[in-house]
């Protein structure tokens, strides 16, 4: 009997093996310049040999005799695709398309940030601009923080030559104006806005959102001048496995990991690990400091998706994030942290975050949304150490309630502040009796916001905020929008609304705490507030049947009234804060082009004209470190019977005027032209894997072209050979020609130059 069983069992296989010799498989993947196109159509029409690729747009068909065929590849909101393909018995065909996107379907990618609700970008009175992942790959970083680089009129600002602090720049205003959200919670921001934006890593990311303009009424302080909104990866859409992996001639090495598990029947969990290490100083300008922070980052995340009945929402997050970072004299070590022998720059940082939304089990749209992060800074700048700690906690309850043509959201916020340091930023006035005395400010707030179909053409949003808070009392933030439909793909749009924002100095200015400047604050300072508004125009359009074009112009204008600036330019020895006496004033235009040509070629452009200034007693002044025009570009061609593709991006930025320490500075008081190029070559010829290279600052440019130094006396950062005045002012003498002090604020680009990178991408999706 068992025989007979063997003898039955072979001769199955046999036939399998025999049958599946006659037919042939196909497989690939459909994409489109965003990225990877989910649930696109791939079959031979009028056989049942066809299927739907995965959330990585990938696709597999078995079972297909041999034979000639015509394979049609189509999804909604792209040009449909038809190959013609000749398979052979026993042959594994591999076939990758490339979707152009139709010219009335391409504003349809849902978006959500600009009115808390999940609706098409065509639809959304708000203009929302999108990034998905391949739009960072186009030139692969580490972090966030620089791939915003490529982002029109958004700007990375380094703000120290030392330690690399950064802020992210919106049209012209400053980082404390850029409201930052993590899958729409406001947690990246106060003591975290300094370096919490370089431990985002990119494998996380699902896509970026960005909202030039006012958004306060719905986000609250903070998004006076934009926001960005930085969605992470569903892990039911992530792929199983996935791998990113590069290195550069400056030996800087990053690796991103994910993996994606089932959890039971009713949970899905992705796991995500994020390595960054540059540990070996270079001086190359020569000044006996390094030219780029040494820095070792690690993040661990992991997300949660819960299935639940009516498929109702329930997703969990959490992060956690350590840095180790140094810059400063070539020979530190951290023997020498915080002594007076050797100048060093170092800062320890441990951070985690919860994130997560819960729906309601109500017959209504309710949803809870909940974020808390706790934020650890042990950091000394030369003598001075700076040891915060920060935790906040909100929450947000809304209800989406749609009625008839009109569509009603509103909800209830709460947010709760505690931060500590040991700078007088928390300690007691009473000079008699100090005391610490953490802040702990709660900000409850509520909500309204009505969408008005007043027309199929003639969309209106009202919005209004109301928050509380304890030392300022009431504050409102109204919103208006509107949206005309001049055409199927003609948008015009206008925004407007108020924001109002309470400074923290220490944690939101580096040079509070670095260099030898004295801090004085005059006076108590009032809450900024502004009036924002924007014009934006969107046109899209098939020009020819080998083109496809689209144009968006934006005008922008920003008052302020209470602003806060650094005034480094009445007493070179101290940064003096206040309220202006006067008001600001942020203004331009924007341009952004994308052209993507039957051929392959793609083509994305970007220009920004800024007038950025503050007026006071009748005088008018542009503000520090902002330029008046800001351009970029990513140029994308397939080489596709190489399997490659190219992809060259750039920035280019006009001067701007930069803070000197007197009157006897010899640095250049702007800045020159300068632009950060890159290009890069990508190796798609093998299954799961792509391997990438190529040249970053292609120009090789850093800002100490053309400046004698950039750390004024960086051999001197003590100041121990420093002479002062009756009044604390530096004198000029033999040794100290210029009457400088230690200063290492003068900085307004990468201090990076040309260097090489290679790395792999590895994408397992079961």
């Amino acid at each position: 009997m068992m025989k007979k069983l063997l003898f039955t069992l072979c001769s199955l296989l046999l036939l399998v093996h025999l049958a599946a010799a006659q037919t042939a498989v196909l497989y690939g993947s459909v994409r489109a310049e965003s990225g990877p196109l989910e649930f696109a159509s791939v079959g031979i029409p009028g056989s049942p040999w066809g299927t739907y690729t995965d959330a990585d747009g990938r696709y597999r068909i078995e079972g297909i005799p041999a034979g000639s065929y015509q394979l049609q590849v189509s999804l909604v909101g792209y040009e449909g695709v038809q190959r013609s393909i000749r398979l052979q018995a026993g042959q594994q065909l591999q076939l990758d398309v490339e979707l152009q996107p139709s010219a009335r379907e391409a504003l349809q990618e849902v978006v959500v940030t600009g009115t808390l609700r999940e609706v098409n970008r065509l639809d959304s009175p708000v203009p929302v601009e999108v990034y998905n992942p391949s739009f960072f790959r186009k030139n692969p970083t580490p972090t966030v923080f620089e791939a915003l680089q490529q982002v029109n009129g958004v700007r990375p600002q380094l703000n120290c030559n030392v330690c690399n602090t950064g802020d992210i720049h919106i049209n012209g205003l400053e980082g404390p104006y850029t409201m930052v959200l993590l899958d729409g919670m406001p947690i990246v921001s106060s003591l975290a806005s300094v370096y919490g934006l370089s431990g985002i890593p990119n494998a996380l990311i699902e896509r970026v959102e960005v909202v030039k303009g006012p958004a306060a009424s719905l986000y609250g302080s903070e998004a006076i001048g934009g926001l960005i909104n930085i969605i992470t990866k569903d892990p039911q859409q992530a792929p199983l496995l996935s791998a990113d992996v590069f290195t550069s001639s400056w030996l800087e090495h990053s690796a991103d990991l994910g993996l994606k598990l089932q959890a039971g029947q009713k949970a899905t969990v992705l796991n995500g690990l994020s390595y960054y290490h540059y540990r070996t100083p270079l001086d190359k300008n020569a000044d006996g400091f390094t030219d780029v922070t040494l820095q070792q980052r690690i993040s661990l995340f992991q997300k949660w998706h819960f299935r639940r009945r009516s498929d109702r929402l329930f997703s969990l997050a959490g992060r956690y994030l350590y840095e180790d970072r140094w810059g400063g004299d070539m020979r530190w070590t951290p023997a020498y942290r915080g002594g007076g022998s050797l100048y060093g720059e170092s800062i320890y940082t441990s951070r985690w975050e919860l994130i997560g939304a819960y729906q309601l089990p109500l017959p209504e749209q309710v949803l809870l949304r909940f974020s808390y992060n706790q934020h650890r800074q042990n950091s000394v700048y030369g003598t001075v150490p700076f040891l915060a700690r920060q935790n906040i906690a909100f929450a947000q309850l809304s209800w989406d309630k749609p009625l008839g043509r009109h569509t009603l959201l509103t909800g209830l916020a709460l947010r709760h502040t505690f931060y500590d340091d040991n700078t007088p930023a928390t300690a007691s006035p009473d000079a008699a009796r100090p005391l610490n005395q953490p802040d702990n400010t709660w900000l409850p707030g509520l909500f309204v916001q009505q969408e008005w179909q007043l027309h199929p053409r003639h969309q209106l949003l009202t919005g209004l905020r109301y928050d509380y808070h304890a030392r300022h009392g009431s504050i409102y933030t109204p919103r208006l929008a509107y949206k005309w439909k001049a055409g199927e793909d003609r948008l015009l749009r206008l925004n407007a609304g108020t924001g109002f924002r309470v400074v923290n100095l220490f944690t939101e200015d580096h040079a509070a705490l670095t260099g030898a400047r004295e801090i004085e604050v005059p006076t108590s300072l009032a809450p900024e507030r502004s009036i924002n508004t924007n014009l934006n125009y969107t046109h899209r359009l098939l020009t020819t049947s080998s083109l496809f074009l689209s144009l968006e112009a934006t005008a922008f204008y920003t008052y302020f009234s209470n602003r806060i600036l650094p005034d480094y330019e009445t007493d070179p020895g101290k940064i003096i804060y206040s309220n202006l006496q006067g008001h600001g004033l942020s203004r331009g235009l924007s341009l952004d082009i994308d052209a993507d040509f039957k051929s392959g070629l793609k083509l994305l452009a970007g220009a920004t004209l800024l007038d950025v200034v503050t007026v006071e007693g009748g005088r008018r002044q542009r503000q520090l470190l902002t330029e008046r025009f800001s351009g970029n570009w990513a140029v994308s061609y397939p080489l596709r019977r190489l399997q490659l593709s190219l992809d060259y991006t750039g920035t280019l930025y006009s001067p701007m005027r930069l803070p000197l320490l007197g009157p006897l500075d010899p640095r250049p008081a702007t800045s020159p032209w300068w632009s950060l190029q890159n290009i890069q070559l990508t190796y798609k010829g093998l299954r799961r894997l792509e391997v990438y290279g190529g040249i970053k600052n292609l120009l090789n440019w850093t800002p100490s072209r053309g400046t004698p130094f950039l750390i004024a006396r960086a051999h001197d950062p003590f100041d121990k050979q420093v002479q002062f005045d009756a009044a604390g002012q530096p004198q000029a003498t033999s040794e100290n020609p210029y009457a400088l002090t230690f200063d290492p604020t003068y900085m307004w680009a990468p201090n990076q130059g040309m260097r090489a990178f290679l790395g792999i991408r590895l994408t397992v999706d079961k």
